[in-house]
């Protein structure tokens, strides 16, 4: 995997090697981390990506000691580095390095490292096949979901896993009061009877950047778009199901709980309006000759 990496003032071709036994990052889980696309030249919403993971590194008492304008600086320097034609992921993260006592980290000796290597986009041309997982998202006074941190995504493993293992690709997971959160590795959006519906973001889950700017398109576009309840059986009578994330954007589910699914008109809209959008507002690097 070719991919270039930035710590402590300097770019890497190789992935470093940072963290020992020791390091409160290693044993105790203090590292949070964002994620942002470019997809041939385009970095959309790039700054968003950045300025959360500085909400992030608060949310997780760390010390950030770059700003979030300084790390879309740097993540624009990666891209240009790997070229026009990259489809790529851009992972900055914080990590603590060291505790007070046995069990808090020590806010200053927060540390950053930015990762940027190649992530081809899935194909979305045939969809995802996914299922209810009985794993649920914790409250906001159970975990700490107002950040993206590292320590969140044992559950959503478990929930893929379980879905794997029913033959689907990926899960569903609901909140801690049954209702319908997410998918485990992205926002969830249904359609039913031409509106679209997506979790009310109720601090359980992350309510990511796509999901807000697909939100945002859909209504300018003239869509009825909602942020409200699902319940689970909402979700099973619903017209079209789709997901919305940093990694693939926006990918269709064809397949729920057995019952096949449309590649629907609305989520195929919501696609077209992202990428036109991405093109129109969001382009770093030229199109290869």
């Amino acid at each position: 995997m070719a991919g270039v990496f930035w710590h402590e003032g300097q770019w890497l071709t190789e992935e470093p090697k940072v963290l020992g036994p020791m390091d409160h990052a290693f044993w105790l889980g203090s590292i949070l981390f964002d994620g942002a696309r470019a997809i041939r030249g385009l970095v959309p919403d790039l700054d968003l990506h950045c300025q959360r993971v500085i909400r992030s590194s608060q949310a997780m008492g760390m010390k950030a000691k770059l700003t979030a304008e300084q790390i879309e600086a740097l993540c624009r320097e990666g891209v240009e580095k790997m070229g026009p034609d990259a489809e790529l992921y851009i992972r900055p993260m914080f990590f603590i390095r060291s505790g007070i006592g046995a069990a808090q980290p020590d806010p200053e000796s927060t540390e950053f490292i930015l990762s940027i290597y190649d992530s081809p986009m899935p194909d979305v041309s045939k969809g995802f096949s996914a299922c209810f997982a009985p794993y649920r998202r914790p409250a906001s006074d159970m975990a700490p979901t107002d950040a993206k941190a590292s320590c969140l995504y044992p559950n959503s493993a478990r929930a893929a896993g379980f879905a794997r293992q029913k033959g689907f690709d990926n899960a569903v997971v609901c909140d801690f009061e049954g209702n319908v959160a997410e998918f485990a590795t992205s926002n969830l959006m249904m359609v039913k009877d031409g509106v679209v519906m997506t979790a009310v973001a109720n601090g359980t889950y992350l309510a990511g950047i796509t999901r807000s700017r697909v939100l945002g398109l859909l209504k300018a576009a003239g869509i009825e778009a909602r942020e409200c309840v699902i319940t689970p059986q909402m979700l099973r009578e619903a017209d079209e199901i789709f997901a919305t994330g940093n990694f693939g954007k926006v990918q269709y589910c064809t397949n729920f709980e057995g019952r096949a699914l449309p590649i629907g008109p609305i989520a195929q809209k919501a696609r077209a309006l992202y990428f036109d959008w991405a093109e129109k507002t969001s382009r770093l690097l030229p199109k290869a000759a």
